[in-house]
Formats: structure tokens, C-alpha cells, sequence
């Protein structure tokens, strides 16, 4: 028998690698086109602290149907607002929640971060203590209130509608800005007369006997005259980010959507998540509130009627000058 010379072995090395090259191109371009998008490499989520409303979707997600997440590989990274917002510009993330002002401020300063799925509707409350005389945010001038930073979305459409009111929070009240939980301690120590929160933490007040003067969406809606919910801010990512990966943009899109459809279908869901939402088990009546005062922050619809809130939102940030322009581009991917 010959032996196989240098030439015989270098030959057949190559004839192998081409046949194994060969057989892995049909089986990438066998996968599903949605299995294909996200094979090999894992997706990083943000996953919204315990005390928000976003902090359901971790248990949702991974309890969704298997064909929802088909080839997805989910990895979850958790982090205040701020901290979440950079690691996205950062690519440490690849999907957070960013509101519309937020996104067009990103986008002026270099950075194009664009919403491709619903998320939060509005729900930010005006409270006050059960034993306050005020009636409305108008009665509020002059005083002092606690808010997120200025920087959040939840301030800046908290801004918004009260602009649309003739209320300027930059001067007619005396604004104290921090996270949730010192805005909690200012509220509880009377040190402000009102905050403006966010669920789950409005519940929580309310059930303890704090009274909601004021909803941001209903102030909108009066405002407007439009009754389609004031969108808060949606699932998020780099446009790039985007444009290299469109079926598993859609894919993710598909997901969040369902698992808000899914709240909107059986509420009591989010009495059972009171947990992942840092409401222990010992404050009955805020668990009870749940089902019925937070069905409706989860948004499900991704069409032209959130499209047209998005830029009304934004027209009307500018003519209030929360907003220096509006964004070269759009804000969202169309679904």
C-alpha cells in the first residue's frame, strides 16, 4: 500500500473543511428565520428592579409559551434607570425601556436609540397624605413635591401634562428630585406635601390611606382631548442594533407584546407577581389594588394609534420646551 504523502494528507484536510463548511451553511440556512437571528449568541434583557412595574416581565417572559422564544438564548441584566440606559448605549445591553422625549434627547446628543415594541403606558400619580387639604396639582403652587430626576421619563411627561394645565413644575412648585425610595421617606416624613410616583409605589400609598389627586394620562387625556393612553416608553434598542438583527427585533417585539396581552387578559396575574414586585405578602389591601389600578400600564398594541400619541408627545414637549427640537428621525420602528 502507498503512504499518503504530505501533499495526499493536505488535500484531504481541505476536501474536510470545505464538506464541513458546506454541512453547517445548510444547517444554519435550515433554522427558522427567528432561530437563525439568535443561535449562538445570547440576548441580553434589562430586567427593571423589584418596585416597578417592569419587574414583572422576567417571570412572564420565562414562563411564556416555548415557540414565543424559540432559539432565543435570554440573559437578564438588572439596574437602576440610569444604570440600564448606559449599558444599552454601551452595548452591555441590548434591549431596555426608554420613553419617546428620552430617545429624542439620546438621538440629538449622538446616540440612536429607537423603540421597537410597547412597554409602560403612563402611570404616574399625584399623592398626598390622607390628611391633606389638596385637592389638584393647581393647589400645589408654591409648594414643595418630590419627583424622579429630571432626566426620567416620568418627570418629563409628569412636566408635560401639567404644562398643558398651566402648571410649570420648573417654577410654580419646588421640585425635590431623587430614586423612589428617598421621594417615599420625604413623603412619609412630611417633608414635601406631594409626590409623584410610579407603580407599584402609588398602590402601596394608597392602600396605607394616602389619597391620588391626579393621574399624568388623565391630566393628558384632558388636556388633548385624545382618549388613546399616554405612552410612557417601550422596548428599546440601537438602531444598528436593529437594522443587523430585524427577526429577532420582531421576534423579541412579539414576545413583549404577548405577555402584556397576557396581564390585560387575566389582571390577577399581578396580585400573584406581588412578590417580583417587592409588595410583601403582609400588605393585603395594596395586593388586592393590583389587578385593578395596574392592568392598564401594560401596553400591548404596537400600531398607528401609539405611533400618533409618540408624536403628539413629542410636538407638544417641544412647544413646551421640555424638548429643544424634535428628532431628526423617528423615535420607533413601525411593528
Amino acid at each position: 500500500m502507498r503512504r499518503s504523502s504530505s501533499a495526499d494528507i493536505a488535500r484531504l484536510t481541505r476536501r474536510t473543511l470545505l464538506v464541513r463548511s458546506a454541512l453547517s451553511l445548510v444547517a444554519a440556512t435550515a433554522l427558522p428565520i427567528g432561530i437563525a437571528a439568535a443561535a449562538g449568541r445570547a440576548v441580553h434583557l434589562s430586567q427593571p428592579g423589584r418596585g416597578s412595574a417592569g419587574s414583572v416581565w422576567r417571570p412572564l417572559i420565562e414562563r411564556a409559551a416555548p415557540d414565543l422564544k424559540d432559539g432565543l438564548d435570554i440573559q437578564f441584566l438588572g439596574g437602576d434607570p440610569g444604570q440600564e440606559a448606559v449599558q444599552l448605549l454601551a452595548g452591555a445591553l441590548d434591549v431596555s425601556i426608554f420613553g419617546p422625549i428620552g430617545a429624542a434627547e439620546s438621538l440629538a446628543r449622538g446616540n440612536d436609540i429607537v423603540i421597537f415594541a410597547p412597554g409602560l403606558n403612563n402611570h404616574g400619580s399625584w399623592i398626598v397624605r390622607g390628611d391633606s387639604s389638596f385637592r389638584s396639582p393647581k393647589e400645589l403652587r408654591g409648594r414643595r413635591i418630590a419627583s424622579q430626576p429630571e432626566t426620567t421619563e416620568t418627570y418629563r411627561q409628569a412636566r408635560l401634562a401639567a404644562a398643558l394645565h398651566g402648571i410649570d413644575l420648573k417654577h410654580d412648585v419646588e421640585v425635590i428630585f431623587g430614586p423612589p425610595t428617598a421621594n417615599l421617606a420625604l413623603f412619609e416624613r412630611g417633608d414635601v406635601e406631594a409626590v409623584i410616583s410610579l407603580e407599584p409605589t402609588s398602590t402601596r400609598l394608597i392602600a396605607r390611606g394616602a389619597r391620588e389627586i391626579a393621574r399624568v394620562a388623565d391630566m393628558w387625556r384632558e388636556a388633548t382631548g385624545d382618549q388613546r393612553t399616554m405612552f410612557l416608553g417601550g422596548q428599546s434598542t440601537r438602531r444598528g442594533w436593529a437594522t443587523e438583527n430585524p427577526a429577532l427585533v420582531k421576534q423579541l417585539a412579539k414576545l413583549y407584546a404577548s405577555v402584556n396581552e397576557e396581564i390585560h387578559a387575566r389582571p390577577q396575574i399581578l396580585a400573584e407577581l406581588h412578590d417580583e414586585m417587592g409588595i410583601p405578602a403582609s400588605e393585603r389591601d395594596a395586593i388586592e389594588l393590583l389587578p385593578k389600578r395596574l392592568a392598564e400600564t401594560y401596553a400591548y398594541q404596537w400600531d398607528a394609534g401609539v405611533f400618533a400619541v409618540i408624536d403628539d408627545e413629542l410636538d407638544r414637549a417641544v412647544k413646551a420646551g421640555i424638548l429643544a427640537k424634535l428628532p431628526a428621525k423617528s423615535v420607533y420602528l413601525p411593528g
